[in-house]
């Protein structure tokens, strides 16, 4: 059973699945500053730990996570508090895309505001039909800056505009058909949904994911030509590796590949 007491549970397989669990369920799993630490605490662990393979990101409740705990942040306003509470909270979404392994986000309920941009920060996403994601902070006068960075990222800027600027809520559908997430599923499937895509990440080496998961970031952020400069660097350091040699040379044997580090980079 799940210690109520801690607002984040971490657990391990062993294939070196790590999920991570927002547990602050009768708070919507709303990102409180010691959620935040517990998150930054632990992908700062995981980080450095070369037998993870995948991360999944999951949550206790009906709600997936609603943002910033805007109690805790409405107790004592001033504007450094703000610029610390907000940095904090930007490294740590930066620190998901930073990992060497692809994060999973296991979205059951509705993700608003930080809860949305923390679904967009994740490299993959799998949500319940019944989910429903916003940017909702316009609402209450508070424009979502920072939800802004990924949600703008990952999907159309005339859809990212007008969740920011009216802060409705989309469907599981809706954010599959714009982006947002992979796929949408029925609740009763979306444990094995996730496993799918777990099953594959799991079945490729760990050095070729996290080469290709680092550049993939880089070259989005990048001009065309540092952008194919960047890849084709990449792609040559990822050929040398003898996983890889192996991979190519399997497929002129007509042979599955026979890998053998997938559990180290």
């Amino acid at each position: 059973m799940m210690d109520v007491t801690q607002p984040l549970h971490v657990a391990r397989d062993t294939q070196g699945v790590v999920t991570l669990t927002l547990n602050r369920p009768t708070a919507f799993n709303a990102l409180s500053e010691a959620l935040l630490a517990a998150l930054q605490s632990a992908i700062d662990t995981l980080a450095q730990d070369q037998t993870v393979r995948v991360v999944v990101l999951a949550a206790e409740g009906r709600a997936f996570c609603a943002g910033h705990d805007l109690k805790e942040m409405r107790a004592a306003p001033s504007l450094a508090y703000y610029q610390t509470l907000f940095a904090q909270c930007s490294r740590m979404m930066q620190s998901l895309q930073h990992l060497p392994v692809p994060v999973i986000a296991r979205v059951q309920g509705i993700a608003t505001a930080a809860g949305c941009q923390l679904v967009g920060m994740c490299d993959l996403a799998v949500a319940a039909e019944e989910a429903r994601f916003a940017t909702s902070g316009v609402n209450y006068g508070l424009f979502c800056a920072t939800p802004s960075v990924a949600l703008s990222r990952n999907v159309s800027r005339k859809a990212a505009f007008e969740m920011l600027v009216t802060g409705d809520f989309i469907s599981a559908r809706q954010a599959q058909e714009q982006g947002l997430i992979n796929r949408a599923v029925p609740a009763d499937q979306l444990d094995a949904e996730v496993e799918k895509l777990v099953a594959s990440i799991l079945a490729k080496p760990r050095v070729a994911l996290e080469m290709g998961k680092g550049l993939f970031y880089r070259q989005i952020e990048a001009g065309m030509d540092a952008a194919y400069q960047d890849a084709l660097n990449t792609m040559a350091c990822n050929m040398m590796d003898t996983d890889a040699l192996e991979g190519v040379q399997a497929f002129i044997e007509k042979r599955p590949p026979q890998f053998s580090r997938l559990d180290r980079s």
